[in-house]
């Protein structure tokens, strides 16, 4: 316990543990959600030691785990029997249940582990064994032995040397040029098919590919997997992600076939239409090993090699910016079965491939996560159909169609409408569309499989919907929207008592839905590009809201791909296009590599990528320092978007100097915290005394002693010293007062941008002040989220006005997500204690809230933080999991009269410094009722 906790602990004296209302009940225990490397029973885990996590399930209160048994084999019947070749651990006399390391023989690559955990709890009682999970190891770097192949070669296709080409800056005549220099089979969707026979039994058969720079694999005409736009991007120079599936139902005695049909992604963006950039690293290009073993014990390598052969794809365009254009009169009726002649098909030739390392693919992957019907149809121009489908989202329309052969559906979709009713692209990116032409076969349904774009309204043309005309037009009978995005659990839940509150919350939730894929993306239309200072700035709301516990790692892994040799973190990764000057180098996006790391300890208190990528955060405060001019850094975007009369952009409000130094100290003390961790004593002296010296700088540069403000004294100004801790203690109360002037100056408006309202909303909240807070967000007013909200947006927009800004679908202005779970929900981590095994139950009652109910499921289970009230009482229910404590602080609440599950606490209850009444708990429900303070 902190200096502030010795008054009291509620301790059970019969077994000296945190008090659980209730000792030695009987117990349920059991372990469940087992993870190896935070992933269900994953692909592809290169570690020779992976970590081993599970939870606790009870129905008893205060449960511990006191010890556990790992089994680990290379067989499921043999450990069912209680046989581990592996691993047995034995009987193990500690607590961890999370990150527990395999302590094994040796792993070998291309195998599965299976593997089941006993647990005990603090009074001694045995859990059963756990059901068996598995993780399959990953090929060495020696098996993955295959060519890249494809239709044809790089130095033939005409494509540019260079990757990097920035659309706007680029004259026509020069973007025509590059378009046209590419040969048409350099950009073109090919299906490649390999077909072989065996008359023998398969045990297993796995397969290893990556299809550049998406593709679509079948074998045996089935559909393998359930992802979109795989693998993932990635810097193709650097990293090239493969994936990995068991295929073992789908082959069978005779002859096998493997399809596969590529498209262009990110790896290949120089087709016509709109493109945001140009980058290629090559034409469309195929790695495909499949590993199978016989019953009888015998091998079989089906590699990409010259024997493989390809034809054309009915997909006749495909851009991730442009659209998708599909002809199914190209369709080749099993192809990818058995039994077909491909005497027409072409052999392919052996391309040279990427030049980045092979890595399995770990982070979740993106697929097709719910569906949205049309709402409402018009007609706003004679055979023009516009349908609205209620919600904007990212992905593509779904169709069926029937019409005769040779018709086409040309399909527009965007997020907004013009004045005539159609649909506008002007801020999104134009022109991107989809076309279907009919093979005239009854009715067709089709979806594109190589483009995503970002769109609520769905525009038909050269069709009739749902009305038959006659024979001049084909008749769409169904039109249906798919949301694609990442497909990482969700893991939070919000409500309230506020329709604004909760509102904001559904509409941040599909922003960022929208803008998860590959990357955390800006938007979904027309950057699709990872800028990096929303991964921490909306940290915290992305934490808890999704289990992000496989895909940062794959986000600091882009981010190290893309430092440059002198250190510089850019503001985009992958990079794909170098925009130059401060949209390439910006603190506040740059930092993002030091503060990733620390945030993934707090949430899941893992400490791995803080020692993987302690390089990467030492070279990048270093590169900072080469800039610093008398330990000022003076460049960047500042408080981009930063509220006004002005024109959003770079920071008006603040200096973009005070900005990019604050988050330069912010980042120097990260590392010394890290060196601190790692144990490396001289970084821990060199950046302790950089720190310090950063802080006296920017106290000297920016604060003024006699009217006890920062910068301008705008809010930015302010809130950003009192939150990283820069303002000397003394200037403290009086810096702080006046932030809150300043809000009251402003009719309690905020006036900070993408990067500010973090830290606004953050100062305001951990300082007490969450009725200022919510007064600042109650409203239908701009700057505001209810403005959005009576504005019927479906999702956070670019700008608080969105009639002044590009795109409906940005999620950088969502970290009042934070607020939402932090302050009202009252889930707080600790950050001595990381990953939640203990943590802060505090909800703040304000405004005219009367109830908050939030969620939160964390790696030792759901953490729920429940209150209502009515007049000055308050119930408040929560749930802590097995194996984790809390500390209950209850904000407002009377020292006496508390009851603990109908119980009074008597003097087992404790105050803070700040007056709280305090008092810690273990694992359970509980329902606590207390009185406030007078209002």
């Amino acid at each position: 316990m902190k200096a502030y906790g010795i008054h009291l602990v509620l301790i059970l004296t019969c077994a000296g543990l945190l008090w659980s209302c209730g000792a030695r009940e009987n117990t349920s225990l059991k372990a469940v959600h087992l993870t190896c490397e935070a992933g269900t029973n994953p692909m592809g885990i290169q570690e020779q030691h992976p970590r081993l996590g599970w939870q606790l399930e009870t129905s008893g209160t205060g449960v511990l785990q006191s010890a556990y048994h790992i089994m680990v084999a290379t067989d499921r019947e043999k450990l069912e029997n209680g046989e581990a070749d592996v691993w047995d651990s034995g009987i193990v006399k500690e607590p961890d249940s999370q990150w527990v390391a395999f302590r094994g023989r040796a792993l070998k690559g291309e195998q599965y582990y299976y593997w089941k955990v006993k647990v005990w709890d603090h009074h001694g009682n045995a859990s059963g064994w756990s059901a068996v999970q598995h993780w399959y190891q990953a090929p060495g770097e020696s098996a993955l032995k295959a060519q890249w192949i494809g239709a044809i070669r790089k130095e033939d296709s005409g494509l540019p040397e260079g990757r990097h080409y920035h659309t706007p800056t680029l004259k026509k005549k020069k973007r025509d040029s590059i378009v046209a220099a590419a040969d048409t089979l350099a950009g073109r969707s090919i299906l490649l098919r390999k077909a072989w026979k065996s008359d023998k039994e398969v045990k297993e058969a796995m397969v290893f590919i990556s299809g550049l720079g998406q593709y679509e694999l079948t074998i045996n005409g089935e559909k393998t997997g359930d992802s979109e736009f795989a693998p993932l991007w990635s810097d193709y120079d650097k990293t090239v992600y493969y994936n990995t599936y068991d295929v073992t139902e789908q082959l069978s005695e005779g002859e096998n076939v493997v399809g596969v049909m590529l498209g262009n992604g990110m790896y290949n963006t120089l087709a016509g239409r709109y493109s945001k950039f140009y980058v290629s690293f090559g034409p469309p290009t195929l790695f495909f090993r499949l590993k199978i073993i016989y019953t009888d014990g015998s091998e079989q390598l089906i590699r990409s090699d010259d024997s493989w052969r390809y034809d054309y794809s009915p997909v006749v365009y495909n851009s991730i910016f442009g659209g998708e254009d599909y002809d199914a009169r190209l369709e080749q009726p099993g192809w990818d079965r058995p039994g077909f002649k491909d005497n027409g098909w072409k052999p392919v030739v052996v391309q040279e491939g990427p030049k980045g390392v092979l890595r399995p693919q770990t982070a979740p992957p993106v697929k097709i996560m719910s569906e949205y019907t049309v709402k409402e149809k018009t007609e706003p121009l004679p055979g023009t159909y516009v349908l609205d489908m209620g919600q904007n989202i990212s992905g593509f329309p779904r169709i069926s169609v029937k019409g005769k052969k040779g018709q086409t559906v040309k399909i527009w979709v965007g997020e907004s409408l013009k004045d005539d009713g159609t649909i506008a692209q002007g801020g999104s990116g134009k022109p991107h569309y989809y076309q279907y032409t009919l093979k005239g076969e009854g009715e067709e349904t089709w979806h594109p499989g190589f483009s995503y774009y970002g769109f609520q309204y769905v525009q038909l043309e050269g069709a009739a919907y749902r009305e038959n005309p006659g024979d001049s037009l084909p008749v769409v009978s169904d039109v249906t929207s798919l949301f694609v995005h990442n497909s990482a659990t969700a893991t939070g839940s919000f409500t309230s008592s506020n329709d604004i509150f909760n509102r904001t919350h559904q509409l941040i939730d599909a922003a960022v839905k929208s803008n998860f894929h590959s990357v955390f993306t800006d938007c979904p239309h027309r950057e699709k590009l990872g800028w990096l200072e929303e991964t921490h700035l909306n940290g915290p709301g992305l934490l808890y809201n999704y289990d992000l516990a496989t895909f940062i790692p794959k986000v600091m892994q882009d981010i190290a791909d893309a430092q440059r040799p002198d250190g510089l973190i850019p503001n985009i990764a992958p990079e794909y296009v170098v925009f130059g000057g401060d949209f390439t180098d910006s603190p506040e996006w740059g930092v993002a590599g030091v503060m990733l790391p620390w945030m993934y300890y707090e949430y899941y208190g893992d400490a791995s990528l803080i020692e993987k990528y302690y390089p990467v955060m030492k070279n990048y405060i270093d590169y900072l320092t080469t800039t610093a001019t008398g330990h000022i850094v003076s460049h960047g975007l500042g408080d981009w978007y930063d509220y006004g009369e002005h024109a959003a952009g770079y920071s008006k409000n603040s200096p973009i100097a005070l900005s990019a130094t604050s988050h330069y100290f912010m980042g120097a003390g990260l590392v010394a915290k890290a060196a601190a961790m790692l144990g490396k004593t001289p970084d821990v002296q060199k950046y302790e005394a950089l720190t310090e010296t950063i802080r006296k700088a920017f106290n000297r540069e920016f604060f003024d002693p006699v009217t006890g403000q920062y910068g301008t004294g705008s809010q930015f100004s302010n809130a950003v010293p009192l939150f990283m801790d820069i303002v000397n203690e003394e200037n403290r109360p009086e810096v702080l007062e006046n932030l809150l002037a300043d809000i009251r100056a402003h009719g309690y408006r905020l006036t900070t941008g993408d990067v500010g309202n973090r830290y606004l909303y953050q100062v305001l909240a951990r300082n007490g002040y969450n009725d200022v807070l919510y007064k600042m967000h109650n409203h239908y007013d701009t700057p505001g989220y209810g403005f959005q909200i009576k504005f019927g947006l479906t999702t956070l927009t670019e700008q608080w006005d969105p009639r002044k800004g590009n795109s409906l679908n940005h999620f950088m202005m969502g970290q009042i997500e934070e607020w939402f779970f932090r302050s009202l929900g009252g889930i707080v981590p600790d950050t001595e204690k990381p990953g939640f095994r203990h943590f802060y139950l505090q909800p703040e009652i304000t405004g005219d809230l009367t109830f908050v109910r939030s969620s939160v499921n964390t790696l030792y289970g759901r953490i729920r933080s429940e209150w209502e009230r009515e007049g000055n009482n308050v119930e408040y229910t929560v749930e802590i999991p097995a194996n984790t404590t809390a500390t209950v602080k209850l904000p407002g609440g009377r020292m006496e009269g508390i009851r603990l599950n109908g119980k009074a606490t008597g003097d087992n209850v404790a105050a803070d410094a700040r007056k709280r009444p305090y008092f810690e708990l273990g694992s359970g429900v509980y329902t606590i009722n207390y009185s406030l303070t007078s209002q």
